[in-house]
């Protein structure tokens, strides 16, 4: 499964066009390189594939490409299966995944079998509005600065299950001395404020994994020379599967601790929470073989601090699976990510992970499913 559509673009801030799949140097440019063209790309390649090899099938196999990911999932894969699950149902879905690894050291996989449930809720501060040449106390965009400040700063409870142990465990293993330390801490318990706050620093995204995170994304509010008497902040929310969402919010009350200051709108999920998919079917043996054959190197299982669309097929009982092609993990902070105004992707990867996924695909579905 790949999805289709893409964020917006910004034409003005891209070196290449970013519909024009410009290829230079090695990498080819463009919106949806890694997000999630190259799952596509890779999908159609497959079905292309197995069909002039005539490979012999014992199971079906069956390639969804759909939209809506990225922006409504009404149209996409939520029409999908409330309208056309007969046509999409399996025992195994493999769909997108943020891969990040150093290509020149080979060191890093990354397969996802679990993922937060994105939420969202706004914090509204009520004040007195008037004229910015006299300061207010109960001006409402001071009260809203502190709320955020404090949101921004609270560390929720960390909380590990089994995907996100068995992915610091099997990374603890290849990982140098001093970050396998780090690395087994969190497992045991041990000195886990020091290692979080270096994650925090370090390696964001380990940090959100270990926990409901909480990031700010959008401020509103004022005009002109006119204090407002409101002010909106939107909190992005990546809950853990089992998060229990109205503790989270009284305890964000009590964080804040401003009765000018309202937490209102709580989103409704957008994506199901869903189980993790299983580490010991026979498809998670299969992807971890074929990671040792193409990649060299060791599959970690993985919760996604980010959401795909997998969670409605999860939901109704498939067992899924994040994959995707290496990505060198110095592109992101460098602009060169995902959503970002230079999205680009390795031809080498690209071609590796057609020969990847092509592998995992055929060796299912060439033999019989087990009784």
């Amino acid at each position: 499964m790949g999805h289709t559509d893409v964020v917006n673009v910004d034409s003005t801030k891209w070196t290449y066009p970013p519909f024009s799949a410009t290829r230079k140097d090695g990498y080819v440019y463009g919106r949806g390189a890694v997000d999630d063209k190259d799952n596509v790309v890779a999908g159609l390649m497959t079905m292309v594939l197995l069909k002039r090899m005539n490979t012999p099938l014992e199971r079906d196999v069956i390639f969804l490409a759909e939209a809506g990911e990225e922006g409504n999932v009404r149209y996409g894969i939520d029409f999908m299966v409330k309208q056309h699950w007969p046509e999409i149902e399996a025992e195994y879905c493999f769909a997108e995944v943020g891969v990040y690894q150093n290509r020149r050291q080979n060191t890093l996989r990354l397969g996802g079998n679990h993922e937060k449930v994105p939420r969202g809720v706004k914090l509204v501060a009520q004040g007195t509005s008037g004229h910015g040449s006299v300061p207010l106390r109960s001006n409402a965009l001071v009260h809203l600065s502190q709320a955020v400040a404090k949101v921004a700063a609270w560390q929720t409870p960390m909380r590990l299950n089994e995907t996100t142990q068995t992915f610091f465990k099997r990374l603890a293993e290849i990982s140098p001395p001093e970050d396998a330390a780090r690395y087994q801490a969190l497992l045991n318990g041990k000195n886990t404020d020091a290692v979080q706050e270096y994650l925090a620093v370090n390696e964001p995204r380990y940090y959100s994994t270990l926990r409901t995170s909480i990031s700010p994304n959008i401020i509103k509010g004022g005009y002109r020379n006119v204090i407002p008497s409101e002010a909106e902040a939107t909190l992005d929310i990546r809950a853990l599967p089992d998060e229990d969402m109205p503790q989270l919010l009284e305890a964000m009350r009590r964080v804040i601790n401003d009765p000018q200051v309202e937490i209102v709108n709580p989103n409704a999920a957008t994506r199901p929470p869903g189980r993790p998919s299983g580490l010991t079917t026979e498809a998670f043996k299969v992807v971890e073989a074929a990671v040792k054959r193409t990649y060299n190197t060791i599959t970690l299982p993985t919760m996604l601090t980010g959401a795909t669309d997998m969670a409605f097929l999860r939901a109704r009982g498939m067992e899924c699976y994040g994959i995707g092609p290496m990505i060198d993990s110095e592109d992101g902070p460098k602009g060169f990510g995902a959503h970002s105004d230079q999205e680009r992707i390795l031809e080498e990867s690209l071609h590796k992970f057609v020969r990847f996924q092509l592998d995992i695909v055929s060796t299912l579905a060439v033999q019989a499913p087990r009784k």
